[in-house]
């Protein structure tokens, strides 16, 4: 069945080349096609009218699908996997189905679609990819599977989405927001950022970040310059024996917590924070709180909540397809978690009042959209930030 569905595969690639050559003479005049905007959703950011043909009232079958093979991706890795599929298991426990978990043989493209075949061949409903490593694949999947819902974690396919497929993407400065704004109100003022590169979402929990610390330092009245933050991009996101000797340095110097939305780099900056007294750390995406008793909190995406959505989407025929969809504070898209927090003076109440604040509106939290400079934001930042002193380090 494997082999066959193989070739129809095959069969099915020579078909769209012909179909994409065909496409491309009606282009306007500018090489514009109608597939969708430039942010890859609808013009009307509705989905389009021909939805899958997977029955909405029949037990879902959903697969988790691994961008790498192990150990470079696994399904307890304490992060994207990890909690898409917490949300997978939600709705099979609530909902009926079954949830099986794959990896490719290798990480590149045609291992992640030949994977693709093997999950639908096995009865394949959905097919939940955490991760960008999925943008080529899943957008050239997205067209020769018509009948299965594509739903892709934390990015967009690499050119126009189509009907069966949805991209759950996040307000990463809404959560850095929440972590720096605790933070400050817990009493530190000598902060750091660590960022792997500057990709949109790691440039969004900095931005957020430095936006959290300075609103709390306006309402705790505190002087101009009181509050001070490090910041870098570590030019990757690997753990490496380089990061925990810079994280060293900074703590050394007085730096108080450090922020790191750069995955596996995270690890090196635990093994700093917990070679001296009063060092901290704050962790990325997920409740990192188990990695270190040096983790002060997380500054959360909320992926169960969003994949279990989805899935209850598609359950009840609605599933938002052809665009991407964000979660963000107003439907509880990010988090702080506070039960595993080692806050000491910040409280529920205090986390409950800024995040109502937030998901109502009221505390606006500048996006990437809302940046005149883009992703060269340290400097952009002067018109919201009053009373901080931040170090752009990688200018130094």
């Amino acid at each position: 069945m494997k082999k066959v569905l193989k070739l129809l595969l095959v069969l099915s690639l020579l078909a769209g080349a012909v179909f994409a050559f065909t496409a491309c003479s009606n282009d306007d005049d500018n090489g514009n096609g109608n597939g969708g905007t430039a942010n890859n959703q609808p013009a009307d950011n509705q989905p389009a009218d021909n939805q899958p043909t997977v029955p909405v009232d029949a037990d879902l079958t959903v697969f988790l699908i691994s961008h790498s093979p192990a150990p470079d991706s696994t399904l307890d890795d304490g992060s994207f996997n990890q909690g898409s599929a917490d949300g997978i298991r939600r709705f099979v426990d609530a909902h009926g189905g079954s949830f099986q978990f794959l990896q490719p043989h290798e990480a590149t493209n045609p291992a992640r679609i030949d994977i693709f075949i093997d999950a639908i061949a096995d009865g394949a409903d959905v097919l939940v990819l955490p991760g960008f490593h999925f943008q080529q694949s899943v957008y050239e999947a997205q067209a020769l599977f018509p009948d299965i819902y594509f739903i892709v974690v934390d990015t967009m396919p690499s050119g126009p989405p189509a009907s069966n497929l949805v991209g759950v993407l996040y307000a990463e400065h809404e959560s850095g927001f929440l972590a720096g704004y605790a933070t400050v109100r817990e009493g530190y003022t000598q902060l750091g950022f660590m960022g792997g590169n500057p990709v949109p979402a790691v440039v969004a929990f900095g931005m957020g970040f430095i936006q959290g610390a300075e609103h709390a330092a306006a309402q705790m009245g505190l002087a101009p310059g009181t509050v001070s933050i490090n910041y870098m991009y570590l030019g990757g996101f690997g753990a490496a024996p380089e990061h925990t000797a810079t994280a060293n340095g900074w703590y050394a110097a007085g730096t108080e917590v450090i922020f790191v939305a750069a995955g596996a780099a995270g690890n090196s900056v635990a093994v700093a924070a917990e070679a001296g007294e009063g060092r901290w750390m704050i962790g990325v995406d997920v409740d990192q709180s188990g990695l270190s008793d040096r983790v002060l909190t997380s500054a959360m995406k909320a992926l169960e909540n969003s994949v279990y959505a989805i899935l209850v989407d598609i359950a009840n025929g609605t599933f938002p397809g052809g665009q991407g969809v964000t979660f963000n504070a107003a439907n509880d898209g990010v988090a702080l978690p506070m039960a595993n927090s080692r806050f000491s003076t910040f409280t529920q109440s205090q986390y409950d009042a800024i995040f109502a604040a937030i998901a109502a509106g009221n505390v606006v939290v500048h996006g990437l959209q809302t940046m005149a400079g883009g992703l060269d934001h340290v400097q952009e930042m002067a018109y919201v930030v009053a009373r901080l002193n931040i170090v752009d380090v990688n200018d130094l």
